[in-house]
């Protein structure tokens, strides 16, 4: 009776226990609340990380020394068209001198054989494999990523799409998984690679799954023009062999083995103006034979093509002071043009990058880039040095020139490094890396680096073929 009494004496009033009821139920809501909060947050924050897209490593490709292209052997193959009247071969020979290259570039097998006119399906596939397997293989060597992991594949070959596709050689030779996603880029000319780059950017954006993406750039030189048109006849005197593998990812436990990671990437395309879309295109001549026309617009195109990427890059680029120049520079000229004077206004790219990978379309692509924008002679070496040793490698060329600027060491930590090229159709790309740690492997230029940048760029093409000049001279 006792206990009951007290019991009856300390019975919590029903009030006050439905407040205590309403209080747990109200921080049970805000708990959940506050843990779907915090989930949400990291989802979006796990998933705005996954968007990222790294570059692990690349490799670039270097022929056996069997596929030089030494002066006498460019002159004899110049000589082996029998169709071309002396002006023709003084022409062609005009574009070996001015072409800025060296004896140290690389030519297709078929065509140093003199099989140019009769180029077998196998042969290019054994210009493919030569090129593609050779830097794959290292690539995932250097890297410690087995082919199995890859969950992207993208290969860029402009003249060269046979059936089944390139991508399904490559999944065949190293035994890829199942699902493994794929892409074949042709037609894309110079600029493919960084296009590659664009497509693999989208579908690391497009997903949540973290993703190991592999791209292969390369370009097939056994198409060889042989006719008598000069304006298909430079392709063969403007372009050599290269190529290049490239392993990116979005995956943010890997940023500390990377080597750069992308900040942003711009695409333009100019194709809707006729001349633009015509100056460089794959036609048949007057007399059917398949080739490459460059028309002499191409240059206009060009530089239509880069002033238009150019004003989507600068406000991710460069400075606001600098932006602010430039606005000033351009209302500043838009008077002098009301007044009938003259006046430039160059963008200083220098003031929100560190280095500048350039297209090596040519020397003249290169000497107007540095007149244009101010450029030292520090910062097109690496341009003028890739030409020179490897030539015009098509869509690899930039990552040639990005090599030659890591084995001279001079890519450090948090550079900013702006890649340009240019492509058929027309278009002009361009993107910004960051560098994410100090880059000094040697690449394609460990054998020779020493000795780059040449002071004395002696033209042997210039010292042998003097003679061409000579009215009198005939062809042998």
């Amino acid at each position: 009776m006792l206990l009951h009494a007290c019991t009856q004496s300390y019975k919590v009033p029903d009030s006050h226990l439905r407040i205590m009821d309403q209080l747990c139920l109200a921080y049970s809501t805000i708990i959940l609340l506050l843990s779907s909060l915090l989930y949400i947050l990291w989802r979006a924050f796990d998933y705005q990380r996954n968007r990222n897209c790294y570059l692990l490593d690349y490799v670039c490709y270097k022929p056996s020394d069997d596929r030089k292209l030494p002066t006498d052997l460019c002159s004899e193959i110049i000589l082996r068209n029998k169709r071309l009247s002396l002006p023709d071969y003084k022409f062609l020979l005009k574009v070996a001198v001015n072409s800025g290259f060296s004896e140290e570039t690389y030519g297709p097998r078929p065509i140093l054989e003199g099989r140019e006119e009769c180029v077998t399906l196998a042969e290019c596939f054994e210009e493919f494999d030569d090129c593609t397997f050779a830097t794959l293989d290292e690539l995932f060597c250097r890297t410690g990523v087995s082919p199995a992991a890859v969950d992207l594949l993208i290969v860029n070959i402009s003249l060269f799409a046979p059936c089944p596709s390139l991508t399904s050689r490559i999944i065949h030779r190293y035994k890829m998984r199942e699902d493994i996603k794929t892409f074949n880029l042709s037609g894309m000319g110079c600029s493919a690679s960084l296009i590659a780059v664009d497509l693999v950017k989208n579908v690391f954006m497009s997903g949540k799954k973290r993703m190991l993406a592999v791209v292969v750039s390369s370009e097939s030189m056994v198409h060889w023009y042989s006719g008598t048109d000069r304006s298909m006849m430079l392709s063969n005197c403007l372009f050599r062999s290269g190529g290049c593998s490239l392993m990116l990812t979005n995956d943010p436990s890997l940023k500390h083995r990377a080597k750069m990671k992308l900040k942003c990437l711009v695409r333009v395309h100019t194709g809707a103006d006729d001349s633009a879309y015509s100056c460089a295109i794959q036609k048949e001549d007057d007399d059917g034979r398949l080739g490459v026309h460059l028309s002499k617009g191409l240059s206009k195109a060009a530089v239509r093509a880069f002033s238009a990427n150019l004003r989507i890059l600068a406000p991710k680029v460069l400075p606001l002071r600098e932006l602010a120049i430039c606005a000033f520079r351009e209302l500043r000229q838009w008077g002098s043009r009301s007044t009938g004077k003259k006046a430039n206004a160059p963008v200083n790219l220098k003031s929100g990058i560190e280095h500048l990978c350039l297209h090596t379309g040519g020397t003249a692509v290169i000497h107007a880039v540095e007149k244009s924008f101010g450029l030292s002679k520090y910062d097109v070496e690496p341009a003028k040095m890739t030409l020179r040793r490897w030539g015009n490698t098509s869509a690899s060329s930039v990552w040639y020139v990005l090599s030659y600027m890591e084995a001279k060491k001079r890519l450090k930590k948090k550079d900013r490094v702006l890649m340009i090229n240019f492509g058929t159709g027309f278009k002009c790309n361009s993107c910004l890396w960051e560098v994410l740690r100090d880059m000094k492997d040697g690449g394609a230029w460990e054998h020779c680096i020493d000795y780059y940048p040449q002071q004395n760029l002696v033209n042997p093409f210039m010292e042998k073929f003097g003679w061409i000049n000579d009215d009198n001279v005939t062809i042998p």
